[in-house]
């Protein structure tokens, strides 16, 4: 089945530590059901010292999130997916609030 956001939706985050907030999705992982959400869900990770960095690092990283735990948004308001089929046999992702065409999943189907 096809999932119901893809990279570069705008996104709002539905539970968690950053309930509340929005932002464009970076990558979508189909098999872990995860996504990375710009500026969402950041941890900190300390780095060693090496010999490329004698003084060490903290570096602020965006971690996947579940894709159940986000939205995507139409009309600058979240809402859920409905899949239909055009007459010309191509899948498209539709808003359920308002009906805004969101994307196309797959090509047209009809034979030439």
């Amino acid at each position: 089945m096809p999932a119901h956001i893809r990279k570069g939706d705008v996104v709002y985050v539905r539970s968690g530590a950053d309930r509340g907030k929005t932002g464009e999705v970076v990558s979508v992982d189909p098999k872990s059901s995860t996504c990375v959400v710009k500026g969402i869900n950041l941890r900190t990770k300390h780095l060693k010292p090496t010999q490329q960095r004698p003084k060490g690092a903290v570096v602020k990283a965006e971690l996947p999130i579940h894709i159940s735990k986000v939205s995507p948004m139409a009309d600058g308001k979240p809402t859920r997916v409905r899949f239909t089929v055009k007459a010309d046999g191509s899948k498209v992702r539709v808003a359920a609030r308002g009906g805004k065409e969101l994307g196309s999943v797959s090509p047209s189907r009809k034979s030439k």
